[in-house]
């Protein structure tokens, strides 16, 4: 899977092509090429060529590299197709790769003049070019070599080359089959718990952290199927499981809700604090337009225009809690820990008793899982050996616990669900940590900002009045 990506650079040439043709990352310069220009001279050729053409400001140079899984590519290969890629997207601009093998995974760089050196065109990025050409040139090269691709449309979801030819012959994958089997279990689960009990008596494996991984006994990647489907997040399960999976499916109800509950109309109070800085600095980024900014614009407040739904996200959680002073904050902050504190503690007694009965819940799994290995070996078919023995070694272990298999089963959903619901609670309070964090060391930013704006402002009247 080559994995595509573009940098614009407005200085640093000689650095970029030094950096991309270092001895050390490309074999001693064997893994190298040029296009319009040669190693030794491309500083200067692509400085001519800006002069030439009058066009020595703006973007210099353009960076783009590709990253190739590990193990699917040799270097050779890498930089043939970077060649290629170099040919058929970047006509006239001169250009000098480097395949850089001192890492993991194999990846090339590309660094490119921003003047066409024939027609003096300054080349242009964009989200469109990107990916109807460098990402489905990229993609294509790497189909036509048997490489892995990330399907167009779906960003998130990468798939190798067999797969991906596979769904294009309408043949079932590893994440169609995953994705039915988490279909079929949301469908019978009763809650979060009884649904992570359902998909390890499938054969899963489940890897819970920010997002939900899940993988067949034997495989060696997880996969994280809520990547490119909310559904499949643990949030969007928790609420399929609760009744809506169809209306989800057929498009009638979000996975999540996108609206916030409804409040009735409230008289803005007069603020004080915290919230009055934040309405005055949401006013003076609500003012300004897009990419047009007043003059004498601070650093700081032209890059806050950017993220102007964060501050209103802080805003409106100092809102909910009644935040106004450094004082309210620190007492909130205080709560916050404490809160964590216990949750961190039940969380750590819940993973204490899930590991005293991990043997049997795994064993739990493994007896459910293997049953139809089981009965293919009783019916005489070689291969299914390992899978028996594992099968046997489970039911013996159950047996000799005495303890029912529906109890245990009871028992495993209650502890899953407990540990969901508690990492839950975790995130949502850490969440509330960081936003805490975040508006402290933004505050001081802001006085200064609107302090700047202010006496710009005052200026800006003095001068009308004088000249009036």
């Amino acid at each position: 899977m080559a994995v595509t990506k573009i940098l614009a650079r407005r200085g640093g040439l000689a650095q970029a092509i030094a950096y991309v043709v270092n001895g050390d990352k490309t074999e001693e310069q064997v893994l190298t090429a040029t296009q319009g220009c040669s190693i030794g001279s491309a500083c200067a050729e692509m400085q001519d060529a800006k002069i030439r053409w009058n066009k020595t400001d703006g973007v210099q140079l353009y960076h783009i590299i590709q990253s190739f899984r590990p193990g699917e590519i040799t270097p050779g290969l890498a930089l043939e197709i970077a060649q290629e890629f170099v040919r058929e997207h970047l006509p006239g601009y001169q250009a000098v790769i480097g395949i850089h093998t001192d890492r993991e995974h194999i990846h090339a760089h590309i660094i490119f003049n921003s003047v066409n050196q024939f027609t003096g065109e300054k080349y242009h990025s964009n989200a469109r070019s990107y990916y109807q050409q460098i990402r489905a040139i990229s993609d294509r090269l790497c189909r036509e070599h048997g490489l892995s691709v990330i399907v167009q449309g779906e960003p998130a979801r990468s798939v190798s080359y067999i797969e991906w030819l596979r769904q294009s012959k309408g043949q079932p994958t590893f994440r169609s089959m995953l994705e039915a089997d988490l279909r079929d279990a949301i469908r019978d689960a009763n809650d979060l718990g009884h649904f992570f009990l359902l998909m390890e008596h499938k054969g899963y494996e489940i890897h819970h952290g920010g997002r939900l991984g899940f993988r067949l006994r034997g495989q060696d990647r997880f996969q994280y199927p809520g990547r490119r489907d909310p559904l499949f997040t643990e949030d969007g399960i928790r609420a399929a499981i609760q009744g809506n999976l169809e209306q989800i499916e057929a498009g009638l109800r979000p996975v999540l809700p996108a609206r916030l509950a409804y409040q009735p109309y409230r008289k803005h109070p007069k603020y004080s604090g915290f919230l009055a800085l934040y309405v005055h600095y949401l006013y003076l980024l609500g003012k300004i337009e897009k990419r047009q900014y007043p003059p004498r614009m601070t650093p700081h407040l032209r890059q806050a225009v950017m993220h102007f739904e964060r501050y209103q996200a802080q805003f409106a959680f100092l809102r909910e809690n009644d935040i106004r002073t450094p004082a309210d904050m620190a007492a909130f902050e205080q709560r916050t820990e404490e809160t964590l504190g216990r949750l961190t503690k039940q969380r750590t007694l819940l993973n204490v008793r899930k590991k005293k009965r991990q043997p049997l819940y795994a064993a739990l799994a493994d007896a459910e899982a293997l049953e139809p290995s089981r009965a293919l070996y009783e019916e005489g078919l070689t291969g299914m050996e390992q899978e028996f023995e594992q099968y046997m070694k489970a039911v013996k272990l159950l047996e000799d616990s005495g303890i029912p298999q529906e109890v245990l089963k009871k028992e495993k959903t209650e502890v899953y669900e407990q540990l969901s619901e508690v990492n839950r609670k975790i995130r949502a309070e850490r969440e509330k940590w960081k936003l805490c964090r975040e508006i402290c060391q933004q505050t001081p930013a802001m006085e200064q900002d609107i302090q700047k704006t202010e006496e710009h402002q005052k200026e800006v009247r003095e001068h009308e009045h004088r000249r009036r």
